[in-house]
């Protein structure tokens, strides 16, 4: 229950959560998109784009550099500040990535495609699943089974179809 707006009484809420709007916004690739062989490159790329043009909704600036930013980041051995520094200088996000694993590491073959399955199934039974089951509820998503993974939940909470 929640308190009645200028009662300090407590109210009941309308039964059931109402559907979520997704949240879409423009030229923000899904996390599924690859740079380099590398899920969610695309998508860090277009997140430090868009927040440069000052397009990138609020709710989006908390992770900057963190979450699965930082685990990006982290895996190609860079600082995100400096990342952040070559996208603005412009160029293709090959290029991009090209720069990133020069000033970092290249994976391997068998490193790139550990860090896929790991990314892509994320929140699929294991220590996040319980702040999936959170985000979703958030969302008024919760009812949908079909979403298993952060990558799932991140392409159904800005309106895209799932990957399966």
């Amino acid at each position: 229950m929640s308190l009645c707006a200028g009662t300090g009484r407590a109210c009941r809420s309308k039964p059931g959560p109402l559907p979520s709007p997704a949240m879409q916004v423009s030229n923000l690739r899904s996390p599924y998109v690859q740079v380099g062989d590398l899920y969610y490159f695309a998508r860090m790329l277009d997140k430090i784009r868009l927040h440069a043009a000052g397009q990138l909704p609020q709710e989006y600036h908390a992770n900057l550099g963190s979450g699965f930013d930082g685990r990006a980041i982290s895996f190609l051995w860079l600082e995100y500040a400096a990342l952040v520094e070559r996208v603005r200088q412009g160029g293709t996000d090959e290029e991009v990535f090209t720069w990133a694993v020069a000033q970092g590491r290249q994976p391997s073959r068998e490193e790139i495609e550990i860090w896929n399955d790991f990314m892509r199934k994320r929140g699929w039974n294991d220590e996040s699943s319980e702040r999936l089951m959170m985000r979703k509820k958030e969302s008024n998503l919760e009812a949908k089974d079909d979403i298993q993974t952060f990558f799932d939940y991140i392409d159904a909470d800005e309106g895209r179809p799932l990957v399966k």
